[in-house]
């Protein structure tokens, strides 16, 4: 499936009841090719008076009564599945548009649309079996508990994945009967525009999806604030997370599902198994999607009889990344997202530099156009330089060096975060005793970044999130609990 030449957006408006509408305000926003810096179009800049409305029709949708409280399970099984059909029909068109707006090579952003389309299967085959439970009662009572919907959902969605992102919160809420008011990142809104497209097309009814393209101190702080919203669902930043909690806390106490920051350890004993293995899979969990992922492994923790020869691999792995526009289909290393984001990496390469980690590769911008990034190795890290502290969100790998297993563990514990780690060993008895020490939502053992499927539920450990997303686990943050105690009569049968 190759890219579709000379594809261009056809959605920009703000999409409330399942109307194309323009913002109250009358502003609009550029939304920008990274690969190039230029303008792509104008989308509607929703603020707090488009989110009331948005809001306001997601609410008449869950009321009682309504067309979508009506749908049955099995209704609401047959209308996700439909809407991943039509994802699948359009997945080139998508894709293509996902290469302009966020600048990842073709296949990465074909990758993303098959995983839009798994889980939102996933997620169907749950809405007809989520059940509830009949609890012992100590008494003449027929006692049991249903899951019931949260109800208004607002999605706050990040720019490195972006349709993925809104999946994860669009399928599990439509599979347990909520509704949902969604804000795009800004940077990347196109994607979540045409799949409304969709959400038309499958006959989804009118104020059960909207979504609201804008900026997080407007549009997303009306969202997080609103008193009529039940629940927010974020996937960001650790910093933004918590401008979310207090607004909920400021509000109507509205609970929170929150995906952050990592700062991930990969750590890589001596008696690995294939050592040009384990550090072509370290550079690629580090760069995968231009080192824009939540869990990246950012730290690589290597045994000392190793470390030498590991970084020399590294080097020599991470110079043979092509970088370049995601249109080409040679390439696999495209541009970070904006002009912000490119500073910031740049800025954190040279103070690596600065506070002495040995600069093995990369470490500078690659061309004069757009927002490239060399894939960047550093070694002879220590664990206070801010390379080392810092989320990042590039293409920079930091290799550090260890002695013992207790001193790779307390330093791979050693930070805020717990999203993610890594452990690469022929030993299993140590591989069990590390995943069950190292402070992180996910473990992965000999292999980084595999995704087994969506009943995995994925989050963090401290400032790493807050709850967990997919799986049972994940479908349940959708779901309120009730309890139901029924007085069932003294008569005794003998």
């Amino acid at each position: 499936m190759p890219f579709v030449v000379g594809v261009a957006p056809k959605y920009t408006k703000i999409f409330i009841n399942n109307e194309w509408v323009d913002s109250v305000s009358g502003k609009t926003f550029s939304t920008i090719n990274p690969a190039t810096g230029d303008e792509i179009c104008k989308v509607e800049e929703g603020d707090k008076p488009d989110i009331d409305k948005a809001v306001a029709a997601a609410q008449a949708s869950f009321n009682r009564g309504s067309v979508w409280r009506g749908f049955s399970p099995r209704d609401r099984r047959t209308l996700i599945l439909k809407l991943a059909d039509l994802l699948e029909r359009d997945a080139d068109v998508i894709a293509s548009l996902e290469v302009l707006d966020n600048g990842k090579p073709f296949a990465g952003a074909l990758a993303d649309i098959a995983d839009s389309i798994e889980m939102l299967r996933y997620f169907a085959g749950w809405a007809d079996k989520l059940t509830g439970q009949v609890i012992p009662s100590n008494g003449p009572y027929l006692s049991y508990i249903k899951y019931e919907p949260v109800g208004v959902l607002g999605g706050i969605a990040p720019w490195n994945y972006p349709l993925p992102m809104i999946m994860n919160k669009v399928a599990p809420a439509m599979a347990t009967g909520n509704v949902l008011v969604i804000k795009p990142a800004e940077q990347t809104p196109l994607t979540a525009l045409h799949f409304c497209s969709l959400v038309l097309e499958a006959g989804v009814p009118p104020g059960v999806i909207n979504v609201v393209p804008g900026y997080g101190p407007t549009a997303g702080a009306a969202l997080s604030s609103h008193m009529v919203v039940d629940m927010i669902i974020f996937t960001g930043s650790t910093e933004v997370g918590r401008l979310i909690q207090k607004a909920s806390g400021d509000s109507n106490l509205k609970r929170t599902l929150l995906e952050m920051g990592g700062k991930s350890p990969l750590i890589i004993f001596d008696d690995v198994a294939d050592i040009d293995s384990a550090a072509t899979q370290a550079v690629d969990a580090c760069f995968e999607n231009m080192g824009q992922c939540c869990c990246a492994a950012t730290r690589t923790f290597v045994q000392e009889g190793i470390y030498e020869t590991f970084v020399q691999k590294c080097k020599e792995y991470a110079m043979t990344k092509k970088v370049g526009s995601g249109v080409d289909p040679n390439v696999d290393h495209g541009p970070q997202i904006d002009e912000e984001q490119f500073n910031k990496i740049l800025d954190l390469m040279n103070s690596g530099v600065k506070d002495g980690a040995t600069l093995q590769c990369g470490g500078r911008r690659q061309g004069n156009t757009g927002y490239f990034i060399q894939p960047t190795v550093f070694s002879n890290v220590n664990d206070e330089m801010r390379i080392a502290k810092e989320e990042i969100f590039g293409p920079v790998q930091s290799i550090f060096k260890f002695k013992t297993i207790e001193e790779a563990l307390e330093r791979a514990n050693a930070t805020t975060y717990g999203l993610a780690a890594g452990v690469f060993t022929k030993d299993l008895d140590r591989a069990i005793a590390m995943s069950s020490a190292l402070n992180a939502g996910t473990v992965w053992i000999n292999e980084y970044l595999s995704n087994p499927g969506f009943g995995m539920p994925f989050g963090g450990y401290k400032q790493s999130g807050v709850g967990r997303e997919a799986g049972e686990d994940g479908l349940k943050q959708f779901c309120e609990i009730k309890s139901v105690i029924i007085r069932s009569g003294d008569r005794q049968i003998d």
